[in-house]
């Protein structure tokens, strides 16, 4: 940076940070941070995604477009990642690797960056809880009761908080804000973030699932939650592309949901609710009335992400887009 200013300049940084009292030059006014994200779908295969998030932010995309892609392809694609390095692995070598990833972090990049816990095992047991909630809201007093079933004597408040930064920090936990509006006529909005792990294939194997479990057996009912994971990822990334914000909204009482709420540099929103199934019925997209009815306007599209083959526009106007054809 000293000898070439002039920018387009990348230095790629793992997620690991300096250890703590280190004092170091913050970069500002030189260097600009970016978080960069495990790949998303397009970024995996040689697909030709057709439905743009820029258009739909700027309300005139076209919304159409066929893919191949199925429910079974979609939990392959959970299972395996977006880490660059995972991509054509086979099955074990993948399930290797992400519990190699997750022992590194626990047992050496914590330490190594200042974060020295007891009790490593508990850690553990506590991220495995906080995967079981991916894209929940449940609040961190249930999940540490999930992560010790009948023990007397669990981590104190103070520890869970320690648990949560450090995981943080380490970036295996990318929770959702919450959406917080602003010149909105919404009330009572649930503040606290959905639990999301950087990819959902860290939560999948925290878990123990598999493909069969996930499509057949006792994980099933947990295929929806990594699927709005995938989404959420995948939205992200193509949101900060567009300079744009992602988060969630839920009312207190639980009466409205919104997924994911995407906003622009004019407070321009579109709405996102994510479907696990293939066809969508009234009852999917009543949430998504709703916000048109409460922000006007304001709402540049209203979006169905789903695991079918054809993305359209609904008679009542709705984009119903597969999750493979969305494009940045």
């Amino acid at each position: 940076m000293d000898e070439d200013p002039s920018g387009n300049q990348f230095l790629l940084a793992g997620s690991a940070g300096p250890t703590r009292g280190i004092r170091m030059h913050s970069g500002a006014g030189r260097v600009v941070r970016m978080v960069l994200r495990p790949m998303i779908l397009s970024e995996r295969h040689r697909i030709s995604p057709t439905v743009s998030l820029k258009d739909l932010l700027r309300g005139d995309a076209v919304v159409e477009g066929q893919t191949s892609l199925s429910l079974s392809n979609y939990v392959d694609e959970i299972l395996c990642s977006g880490f660059p390095a995972f991509q054509g692995l086979p099955e074990r070598a993948v399930r290797i690797q992400l519990e190699s990833y997750l022992a590194r972090a626990v047992d050496h990049d914590l330490p190594e960056g200042g974060f020295l816990f007891r009790r490593p095992a508990a850690l553990r047991a506590w991220l495995t809880a906080y995967a079981a909630a991916t894209s929940t809201t449940t609040s961190y007093s249930r999940i540490l009761d999930a992560a010790t079933p009948g023990e007397d004597e669990k981590p104190s408040r103070n520890t869970v908080t320690s648990y949560r930064e450090a995981l943080e920090r380490l970036f295996l936990l990318d929770p959702l804000p919450a959406w917080v509006p602003s010149l909105s006529p919404l009330k009572r909005l649930v503040a606290a973030p959905k639990h999301h792990l950087v990819d959902p294939a860290l939560a999948a194997h925290l878990i123990g699932a598999t493909k069969d479990s996930l499509l057949y057996g006792p994980e099933s009912t947990f295929l929806g939650a990594l699927f709005e994971s995938l989404a959420t990822l995948c939205v992200r990334v193509m949101a900060q592309s567009a300079e744009a914000t992602t988060g969630h909204l839920r009312t207190k009482g639980g009466e409205h949901e919104i997924d994911l709420m995407v906003e622009g540099r004019d407070r321009r929103v579109v709405g996102v609710e994510v479907k696990l199934a293939s066809i969508i019925t009234d009852r999917d997209v009543r949430h998504l009335h709703w916000l048109k009815q409460e922000l006007g306007e304001r709402v540049t599209d209203l979006v169905v992400l789903t695991t079918g083959p054809h993305a359209f526009r609904r008679a009542d106007g709705i984009a119903v887009v597969p999750l493979g054809l969305l494009a940045p």
